[in-house]
C-alpha cells in the first residue's frame, strides 16, 4: 500500500510542478511570437486545462502524503523535520492554488469574455507571479522530498 501511495504521490507532484516548470520555462518566452489578444486567448485556454489538472493533482498529493504519514510513518511524530515543511509548503501551494483559481484567473476569464484586454492581462500578470511562486515553493518541496531522512 505505500509503495502505491507513494507513486501517486510523485505523480501528482511531478505533473503539478513540472507543469508549471514548462509553463513558464518553455510556454511563457514561446508566447512572445503572438499578437497580445491571442496571446491571452491561448493562456485563458492553457491556464483552463493546467488548472484542471492541478485540482486533480493537488487532493492526490495531499491525500497520499497523508496516507504516507500517518500509514507508513507512524504520524507527525514518526518524521523528521523536512517531511514537517513539505507538509507545510504542500499546504501553502494548495493555498495559492486556490487563490489563483480563484482571484485572478476568474478576472481573466471575465475580462477576457467581456472583451478587456488589458484587465485579461492584469489577471494572466498576477497569475504568473503566483504560479512562479507556486513553482518556486515546489522545487523547494521536491528537493526536501529527495534528499531529506524520514
Amino acid at each position: 500500500m505505500g509503495s502505491t501511495l507513494l507513486v501517486l504521490h510523485l505523480l501528482g507532484a511531478v505533473l503539478w510542478v513540472g507543469g508549471m516548470a514548462f509553463a513558464m520555462i518553455a510556454l511563457r518566452p514561446s508566447l512572445l511570437a503572438l499578437d497580445p489578444p491571442a496571446r491571452l486567448a491561448l493562456m485563458t485556454r492553457v491556464h483552463k486545462r493546467f488548472f484542471m489538472v492541478v485540482w486533480h493533482a493537488m487532493p492526490i498529493v495531499l491525500l497520499t502524503g497523508y496516507g504516507l504519514l500517518f500509514g507508513v510513518f507512524g504520524g507527525f511524530a514518526g518524521v523528521r523535520w523536512p517531511i514537517h515543511l513539505m507538509h507545510l509548503l504542500g499546504l501553502v501551494m494548495a493555498g495559492v492554488f486556490l487563490v489563483i483559481w480563484f482571484v485572478p484567473f476568474r478576472r481573466m476569464r471575465a475580462a477576457f469574455s467581456a472583451g478587456d484586454m488589458p484587465g485579461a492581462a492584469a489577471a494572466n500578470e498576477m497569475i504568473r507571479k503566483l504560479v512562479l511562486l507556486n513553482l518556486v515553493l515546489g522545487v523547494v518541496t521536491v528537493a526536501l522530498g529527495a534528499v531529506g531522512r524520514y
